[in-house]
């Protein structure tokens, strides 16, 4: 069975870089609800974020985050939503659980990952939030270390 606090990647720097990125620190800086502890993994500069409304066709699919500072306001706000909410089960551990990265392309200075969430959480009143659906993040190495450039989330998961 797959620890899902362990990365899958201790031989590969590249890749573990990445996921420790994607994962873990994004993890955690998600429930702190503090942007800082991940501002430095996003190059400003020509970020794109596509939301695909859990959609499978691409004609729904928007492009929601045009900025790097638009989609810092939804993380924001994503963010502070959960952080009011009450839980029955511990979210770190749930968020964790729910969360796969083990598919990471690279080719040169450039990655396409591949994050898949697929669970759930316990919400206090016994009701269950349900985490299911993936993220296609486009990386790449910028001043020397990997970077998140743009993505296309929120799509099905799995598609079609």
């Amino acid at each position: 069975m797959r620890d899902p606090f362990q990365n899958p990647f201790p031989s590969d720097s590249a890749r573990q870089a990445i996921w420790e990125m994607l994962v873990s620190r994004d993890i955690d800086a998600f429930l702190a609800a503090d942007w800082s502890m991940v501002e430095d993994d996003f190059v400003e500069e020509g970020f794109i974020g596509i939301d695909g409304r859990k959609e499978v066709n691409p004609d729904k699919w928007r492009l929601a985050f045009p900025s790097l500072a638009a989609y810092r306001e939804e993380w924001l706000r994503q963010a502070r939503d959960f952080a009011g909410q009450g839980f029955a089960e511990d979210p770190r551990t749930a968020i964790f659980t729910t969360t796969t990265l083990e598919d990471i392309e690279i080719e040169g200075d450039t990655a396409l990952v591949r994050k898949k969430f697929d669970g759930g959480i316990t919400k206090a009143d016994g009701t269950r939030d349900v985490l299911q659906w993936q993220t296609l993040y486009y990386c790449r190495r910028h001043q020397g270390r990997w970077k998140i450039s743009g993505f296309t989330g929120y799509l099905p998961n799995p598609m079609g």
